[in-house]
């Protein structure tokens, strides 16, 4: 495994091999804990240096290397992103652990030494974890190859490019093969709100359907003296932005959960003119798939009606996104099996569904999986945001990510198959 320390590469020792005699979940946690200061080095590595959605190369890099270097037969995908496979070659199951590579662009401002070195991109959402805790976990199993192959299973090992963009890097990945003859996927994904050590489980639906919806509005301008001759795009605007919302909240089941809010509201450069075009753009989200599948055509039909009465041209743009992520319960008992063991009968903690969108969900609309909400909070420390550039998790995060889905994979297996 390669790491940076004091800007330079650094090759840690190898894992020493468990003593026989020990339960396999035991074996995982001795393997991942053998390796467990050289996982926490390179997780401050990625962290060190984020690279948006699309440009992963390093990331890439460091992952194929670390992968080969251990003997993982690991391929790249076009631009960013790479697929491992190990286990048995002909398995009878095969189980999915997905990792996403791409960092957020904001500044970070932790002030910690192992903080961005890229002005303007940081990891806030925590996929330096993700990903340093997937290679963990694969390293470990590389280690135990041999129980793999005696129970007929094979790994497979996903680091996706690009999920911070809509549409994501998920379809990439299942383009390329990535969920070929899976039957399990399982992930993680960081909680700052509860404490490491600690994984949040539900069955069901744990995110929501995330779209991007962007309206642009065009008409004559004119000056601010005269609104009656022209097409007044900025009061055209406001309506927009106020009445889109209310009116979905009137014909959408409010039981869907559905929030219309806008992160970009733009119109005109000038107080005395009347621009001829304006935007808002924002995100669509909701908990409920039924009615992400047909709100469409109904985002476009009450932007017309609203423009309709002040003369403006309206073109929306409707991007769907990511449907929810809707975790399966014999994946969700195989993380808790995994979790419970390894860390304790009270390290499986209930979480709710939320209203973040994660593109994991296209992945699940095709095979069974869970994700689960991997603490990151040190005890008695601050409760930190994702997507905020003050965000710390303790280091012990990726130890803990690697152990449980290395287990998870483990507590999966049944005599005749998954369990």
């Amino acid at each position: 495994m390669t790491t940076e320390t004091s800007g330079r590469l650094q090759r840690p020792t190898r894992a020493r091999s468990a003593p026989p005699g020990r339960s396999l979940l035991e074996r995982v946690a001795d393997e991942v804990d053998g390796r467990a200061d050289a996982l926490v080095r390179l997780r401050r590595d990625v962290h060190r240096h984020p690279e948006l959605s699309w440009q992963e190369l390093r990331t890439t890099s460091v992952i194929t290397d670390v992968l080969s270097e251990a003997g993982v037969e690991v391929r790249t995908l076009p631009g960013s992103g790479a697929i491992a496979e190990l286990g048995a070659p002909d398995p009878r199951v095969r189980i999915a652990l997905r990792a996403d590579l791409d960092a957020l662009p904001l500044d970070e401002g932790t002030g910690l030494p192992f903080s961005s070195r890229t002005p303007g991109v940081a990891h806030a959402c925590g996929h330096d974890v993700h990903t340093v805790g997937v290679l963990g976990a694969g390293l470990a199993l590389k280690a135990l190859e041999d129980e793999l192959i005696d129970h007929g299973v094979g790994v497979r090992l996903l680091f996706q490019p690009a999920e911070e963009t809509i549409p994501g890097g998920a379809h990439t990945v299942m383009e390329h093969g990535g969920v070929a003859d899976v039957d399990r996927l399982l992930a993680l994904h960081c909680d700052p709100s509860i404490d490491v050590g600690t994984v949040g489980l539900r069955v069901g639906p744990i995110t929501a359907a995330s779209d991007s919806v962007h309206v642009t509005l065009t008409g004559r301008g004119g000056h601010t003296s005269r609104p009656h001759l022209t097409q007044d795009i900025t009061y055209a605007l406001g309506k927009v932005v106020i009445e889109v919302p209310a009116v979905l909240s009137r014909r959408l089941d409010p039981r869907s959960g559905t929030a219309l809010v806008w992160g970009v509201v733009r119109s005109g450069s000038a107080p005395n003119v009347i621009p001829t075009q304006a935007e808002c753009i924002g995100t669509l989200r909701m908990l409920d798939s039924e009615t992400w599948d047909t709100t469409g055509p109904l985002i476009d039909e009450v932007v017309q009606a609203v423009v309709a009465p002040y003369g403006v041209s309206a073109t929306v743009r409707h991007v769907k996104g990511v449907p929810p992520v809707d975790n399966d319960n014999a994946a969700v008992v195989a993380l808790s099996k995994a979790t419970m063991t390894l860390l304790g009968a009270s390290a499986v903690v209930p979480t709710k569904q939320s209203m973040g969108g994660e593109d994991l969900g296209w992945y699940l609309t095709q095979v069974p999986g869970a994700m689960g909400r991997l603490g990151t909070r040190t005890p008695g420390g601050p409760t930190y945001e994702l997507h905020q550039g003050d965000l710390v998790v303790d280091d012990q995060s990726v130890v803990i990510a690697a152990k449980v889905l290395a287990g998870g994979v483990f507590t999966s297996i049944g005599p005749d198959g998954l369990s």
